[in-house]
């Protein structure tokens, strides 16, 4: 009897435990069913606010190659004294390691009444910040550098010019004049420093000292501070800025103007300077700007092509 109970009992026993792993089963599909729904749900809910956007690329990705950006017409204008096939107006192409990023070149023509110097620098500004534009990027870089030349109304302060040439340095080039052999000009091209110190311990163009040894030589315009102070420049670019500087105490007398444009991403800067060895004879101010200004027309033209 013993045994036909424990068969019965075992036989009774089968179908409860089928059916607490019914249960169990149940139980486990339900909890993996509403595991599931949950981060559903939240995915749903938070998909467009999570979701990063990158700012807009600014319009170039490359550099027009610097030496070839200028026409020999407009070379022959800014540094007379060579025919149009001279070597001269070859120029001098700066080191760069990415002439996508910066390239730059400098020309040299010496004549009688003295030497020219021009120098194109073309920068392309990019962004490594996904919620910066690189034209906010390229804003914030040529703002750093109107305040390094006392442009009113620039947004930086001149202390942080430092910090934005060092940045710019990164970028694996060198600036078309660093091997500038002017005399009296600093490894840089010596603007930096005078536009750190205001231009003190030089003769400004509109003083009386700056003219007084100059007759027969200055230009009128030389006398309106207006004419020649640091100023921003109107329908040139989306920012421009102009510096005029006549440097009267090296071994000659030399006027530089740097000349800074901002289209989108890109800036390019353009220094032009006039050295001469009599000083009875100012460079002019008028011709020296208008070339430049013309060079920057056709600047912008050559980056749009």
């Amino acid at each position: 009897m013993q045994p036909a109970q424990r068969r019965a009992y075992g036989r009774r026993a089968t179908p409860a435990v089928a059916v607490l792993i019914t249960v169990l089963a149940a139980a486990g599909i339900g909890g993996c069913t509403g595991s599931d729904a949950s981060p559903g749900t939240d995915n749903g809910a938070s998909g467009d606010s999570g979701t990063a956007v990158s700012a807009e690329p600014g319009r170039y990705r490359t550099l027009p190659e610097a030496c070839g950006a200028v026409s020999r017409k407009t070379l022959q204008t800014l540094l007379p004294g060579a025919d149009q096939d001279d070597k001269a107006y070859d120029g001098q192409a700066a080191v760069t390691y990415d002439i996508d990023r910066r390239d730059g070149c400098r020309w040299k023509m010496e004549t009688a009444s003295g030497t020219r110097y021009l120098t194109i620098d073309f920068q392309r500004v990019v962004s490594y910040d996904p919620s910066v534009s690189d034209d906010d990027e390229a804003t914030e870089t040529y703002e750093k550098k109107a305040a390094a030349a006392h442009i009113p109304d620039a947004t930086n302060t001149p202390s942080s010019s430092s910090s934005s040439s060092q940045s710019e340095g990164d970028n694996g080039s060198s600036s078309p004049g660093s091997n500038s052999d002017e005399p009296g000009k600093s490894p840089k091209g010596g603007k930096e420093d005078e536009a750190d110190n205001g231009g003190k311990g030089d003769k400004s163009p509109g003083s009386p000292s700056a003219g007084s040894d100059a007759s027969g030589g200055s230009d009128q315009s030389d006398t309106a501070s207006a004419n020649t102070a640091p100023r921003r420049l109107d329908d040139l670019g989306d920012d421009a800025f102009l510096n005029d500087q006549l440097i009267t105490k090296d071994s000659g007398i030399h006027r530089d103007i740097t000349l800074v444009f901002r289209s989108s991403n890109v800036i390019a800067t353009i220094e032009y300077d006039q050295w001469a060895t009599d000083k009875k004879h100012i460079p002019s101010s008028q011709e020296l700007q208008e070339n430049a200004q013309d060079l920057a027309d056709e600047l912008t033209g050559r980056l749009n092509e």
